[in-house]
C-alpha cells in the first residue's frame, strides 16, 4: 500500500509540471488565499465583502511578487510581472485615481 503525506504530495504540486519547466503546478499558498478571499467577496456584501476584497488584492499581490522574484522560468516571471501591473491598475481603479 502506497501512503504518501499531504506534506509530500503539497511537495510534489509545488514542483510542478513538466519538471525541467514548469508551466503547470498547484496553487502556492498566496493564491490560495486570493481565490478563497475572491469566493467570500462574491458571496457576502459590506464589511465583510470590503476585508475579502482588500484581502485578495493583498494576496495575489504577493502571489505576482514572489513568480516575479522567484518564478521559475522567464514565462512564470513574465506572468507574475502583469499580473502584478493588473493589480496596481486594479487598485488604481477602486480608490478613484
Amino acid at each position: 500500500m502506497n501512503t504518501t503525506s499531504i506534506r509530500e504530495l503539497w511537495r510534489r504540486g509545488q514542483a510542478g509540471w513538466p519538471a525541467g519547466s514548469p508551466i503547470a503546478q498547484f496553487p502556492n499558498v498566496p493564491l490560495l488565499v486570493a481565490i478563497a478571499a475572491w469566493i467570500v467577496g462574491k458571496l457576502t456584501t459590506g464589511p465583510v465583502h470590503d476585508s475579502a476584497t482588500a484581502v485578495g488584492y493583498v494576496a495575489l499581490a504577493c502571489f505576482a511578487w514572489w513568480e516575479v522574484t522567484d518564478g521559475a522560468n522567464r514565462g512564470r516571471r513574465a506572468m507574475g510581472a502583469a499580473v502584478l501591473l493588473l493589480v496596481t491598475i486594479g487598485l488604481a481603479r477602486k480608490l478613484g485615481a
